[in-house]
């Protein structure tokens, strides 16, 4: 009898084993990282489809990424907006209080908004990490000039302070100016008042009402206009007279003067003398002092409120001069002799349109912003006007004109109907935060869902895999020990 070696059917026993080793270890892993595999081929047919899984919610994780950048932005830009919208209002209700002029030559209210306006600046020069948020596209440099350069110039290049005052001389006028008016009498009964030249500066004629018994009143018309009143007769004690006047910021102011018999007439009367000449003269003599008057507290309070939509304008605009008491036009200012106050990206597409971001394979979100949007300008150029006037506290009409001025600032501080506001800009803002709440609300669902479906063909139900492993490790132990009696056979037990 001849007796073999174990042969080819020993080796597969052996072979069975190892996989069984291998089959072990790999439900171990399983066990350990709860994944089928630890590559797609592992997967089988599904390993395409996980791919695109995968892909799908690598993009949600940009996206998400996209959003939690931009919504600091968006944050802080809100946090900017607010802060301005209060300080406008503080400004709006320090206006509308009673003017008192300070040892410096300003009011409290001139004060406060000064030192407030330089907070707007501040808060429009913000950043979020290296971007400038209120500079458009040129989010690498600032929104806005130091607001030292802006009120005072740097030197070379006018600043809002050099504005405000060439502006004042063009709508006063030179000496005895009248506020650009020409108050004449062409004959012994009238009083003529005429517009000095056809030009944006100065009182303008709107018209003239009249009460007065034997008077005649002629225009305004032509241009520049005219108007004249003709006094035929002597008017009755009582009778009045009024002139209305369109100011350079665009609201008007009358005059009324009434008819006395008094010898001694008091503020905005005139006497009626013993002939119509004589009153015409004095007639005269009250327009010319009420007008004067009226220069130099209302028509100074507009010309600054003018000369701030001119500065503060796109390109800035300045008094064509010397001279400027006679100037009868405005040119654009240049970058070599008047200060931007803006100094981002100027385009002219919508503001929002500079920054956009994609939050989702079909949404786009806009949030960009400038600082020279209309209403951060509005609140800007009406706080430098406040800012910008000083007083003298000897001046008989500087609380007048003080007063003249704040009504002003704290009216259009108000807005005007049909006018951008900082609130609408913090809305449309709002809106891109909305959208973004939505689409990241609508990202963790998505997530949530794909997860759960590549955890179902990724992964491996713990308890099946415990199982198996406790079979198979007690299908190995039963195999290696029948291998191991295998591998102990002798000739002699054999025999």
């Amino acid at each position: 009898m001849s007796i073999t070696g174990i042969g080819s059917r020993s080796s597969l026993a052996v072979q069975a084993l190892v996989d069984m080793r291998h089959r072990l270890d790999d439900l171990q892993r399983q066990l350990g990282t709860g994944k089928k595999a630890d590559t797609y081929a592992g997967i089988g047919i599904d390993r395409g489809f996980v791919v695109g899984l995968r892909s799908h919610v690598s993009a949600i994780g940009a996206y998400d990424d996209t959003i939690s950048s931009i919504s600091v932005r968006m944050n802080l830009a809100q946090s900017a907006l607010d802060r301005i919208a209060d300080i406008s209002h503080t400004t709006k209700s320090n206006a509308f209080a009673a003017p008192s002029i300070q040892g410096n030559g300003s009011t409290l209210a001139q004060s406060t908004a000064f030192a407030e306006l330089g907070e707007v600046f501040g808060l429009l020069n913000s950043q979020a990490g290296d971007r400038y948020l209120f500079s458009g596209r040129a989010a690498d440099q600032p929104a806005v000039e130091t607001l030292d350069h802006v009120m005072n110039g740097d030197g070379a290049r006018a600043g809002f302070k050099q504005i405000v005052d060439e502006r004042r001389q063009a709508d006063l006028g030179g000496v005895g100016g009248h506020g650009r008016l020409d108050i004449t009498g062409p004959t012994l009964t009238s009083v003529q008042v005429a517009e000095d030249a056809v030009s944006p500066f100065g009182f303008k004629l709107a018209s003239v009402t009249s009460t007065l018994a034997g008077a005649t009143v002629t225009g305004p018309a032509g241009s520049p206009a005219v108007a004249s009143v003709d006094l035929v007769t002597n008017p009755n004690d009582g009778e009045t007279i009024q002139f209305r006047f369109n100011l350079p910021d665009g609201t008007s102011e009358s005059i009324t003067l009434t008819a006395t018999a008094s010898a001694t007439p008091g503020p905005n009367e005139f006497t009626i003398a013993p002939s119509s000449d004589l009153t015409a003269d004095n007639l005269q003599a009250a327009l010319t002092a009420a007008v004067d008057k009226l220069a130099d507290t209302s028509l100074t309070a507009a010309s600054a409120v003018a000369a701030s939509k001119d500065f503060f304008g796109n390109p800035p605009q300045r008094v064509v001069g010397p001279a400027f008491s006679s100037a009868t036009a405005l040119v654009a200012g240049t970058s070599t002799d008047t200060v931007s106050w803006y100094t981002g990206e100027n385009g002219p597409d919508p503001a929002r349109g500079t920054a956009t971001a994609r939050i989702d394979p079909m949404i786009t979100v806009s949030y960009g912003l400038r600082a020279n949007e209309e209403g951060i300008r509005w609140i800007v150029q009406n706080m430098a006007a406040l800012a910008a006037v000083t007083f003298s506290p000897t001046d008989p009409n500087a609380t007048e004109r003080a007063s003249a001025l704040n009504q002003r600032v704290g009216e259009n501080l108000d807005v005007p109907a049909g006018m951008q506001k900082v609130e609408d800009i913090e809305t449309e803002i709002a809106g891109a935060q909305s959208a973004l709440t939505t689409a990241t609300d609508r990202h963790r669902q998505t997530k949530s869902a794909l997860s759960d479906l590549l955890t179902q063909i990724e992964g491996v139900p713990t308890e099946e895999v415990a199982t198996q492993i406790l079979a198979l490790q007690t299908r190995l132990q039963a195999s290696l020990q029948t291998t191991s009696l295998l591998y102990k056979t002798s000739l002699v037990n054999y025999i």
